[in-house]
């Protein structure tokens, strides 16, 4: 992710006055209202199974609220988050450019704070009913607390793919894939930071190497900071030669990651989707010889949300597209690993019989770990280190793209 202007942010934090949003507890006016609206929704672009299932839920709320889905494809998220930080500078407090955002941590940590967010509507959606609140981290984000001001719709959990043909057994510490990588240079990446999945990693890393992981739940601090990260650097120092192309160069995404791996130039590789090797198997992206795993600590998850800005001209539609994005028919399509292979937000137990049966006719597929392999969740850190980890990582290890 980009690094955010806080400051800016927090600079215009006062609410602005806007005219009378529509109630999210009177859901038929909600419907009425979002019938013939226009949804701009901010997401990234950066993957075609994600595209694809972006307009499968556009062909659904056409079809049966009448409202029009136009997805604006993002390379970072900040970059919507910015557009609606000037619209609020501007003055412009009813139909916003933005009306949804895929968004998590720092940048929603920063919208709402600045009082870019419109809500709280979240728990208020029909199929909110529906989700697991008790198992899944759906009411904080990156442990900010949530409090209605975005809906989750999908999970994801740290895993790390492997050729079994060159990597046959998985590696179970940060210290393992380091020994590895060493004994076979040039054979491990990960994508660049601000990228998220390459901040993902040095999270993970952190979070893997720290002695202390507590510590991570609160903000990065000038007292905490240099200790709890020293590890990481020491870590990075040792890695960064033994990577592909020696380190001086890195793949600026996921799918150009997963590229490398298709074209065997590295073994092992990050995902931010448990079911994501599955899917590129069923798609011809990747050989049928990669499967996945993760840490004997267990890896970072957390829920993929959206949220509506203040000043978006839909806010009515826009609920109703994120109440669809909750219902069972989308969240068993994001499962499929033919689709996504996202985990569900949904409580299975709390699913009528017909809807249960959707996902237990799913099959996982070779290279998807099941939810007893997952294992334990390791929390995200607090968004204050993701945003100071990324800014020290290019100063010290950064190519210009």
């Amino acid at each position: 992710m980009k690094r955010l202007a806080l400051a800016a942010l927090t600079a215009f934090a006062t609410p602005l006055a806007a005219g009378a949003d529509p109630d999210p507890s009177d859901w038929a006016a909600v419907l009425d209202e979002a019938r013939g609206q226009t949804v701009y929704w901010h997401a990234w672009g950066g993957s075609t199974t994600t595209n694809d299932f972006i307009a499968w839920v556009g062909d659904r709320v056409l079809a049966d609220h009448g409202i029009t889905l136009n997805h604006v494809k993002l390379t970072d998220t900040a970059d919507a988050v910015t557009r609606v930080l000037s619209e609020k500078q501007a003055g412009v407090v009813d139909g916003g450019a933005v009306d949804l955002i895929w968004i998590n941590g720092a940048n929603f940590s920063a919208m709402k704070d600045a009082g870019l967010l419109f809500g709280p509507f979240a728990e208020a959606l029909p199929n909110w009913q529906l989700v697991d609140t008790a198992g899944k981290t759906v009411r904080t984000d990156f442990t900010i607390p949530v409090e209605g001001y975005e809906s989750p719709w999908a999970m994801a959990q740290v895993v790390f793919m492997h050729d079994t043909a060159d990597l046959p057994q998985p590696l179970g510490s940060m210290q393992a894939i380091l020994d590895w990588s060493t004994q076979n240079p040039g054979r491990f990446t990960y994508p660049q930071p601000p990228d998220f999945l390459g901040t993902t990693f040095l999270k993970q890393a952190l979070v893997d190497l720290t002695g202390d992981p507590a510590i991570l739940s609160g903000p990065a601090t000038d007292q905490n900071y240099a200790a709890t990260t020293a590890p990481l650097w020491a870590f990075l120092d040792a890695l960064t030669p033994t990577l592909w192309r020696s380190g001086r160069a890195y793949p600026a995404t996921g799918p150009a990651q997963l590229q490398l791996m298709a074209d065997d130039e590295i073994d092992l590789a990050i995902s931010f989707s448990p079911g994501e090797a599955t899917a590129a198997i069923a798609n011809d992206q990747l050989p049928d010889s990669v499967r996945t795993f993760v840490l004997d600590k267990g890896t970072i998850g957390n829920a993929s949300f959206v949220a509506i800005p203040f000043n978006s001209g839909a806010k009515a539609a826009a609920m109703v597209v994120a109440n669809v994005l909750l219902s069972p028919q989308a969240q068993a399509r994001a499962q499929d690993p033919a689709v996504l292979g996202y985990g569900t937000v949904l409580d299975l137990a709390a699913l009528s019989p017909d809807d249960r049966a959707l996902f237990d006719a799913l099959d996982l597929g070779i290279a998807t770990l099941s939810p007893e392999e997952l294992g334990g969740v390791q929390p995200e850190p607090h968004p204050s280190w993701m945003v100071r980890i990324a800014q020290d990582w290019a100063s010290r290890y950064g190519v210009v793209r």
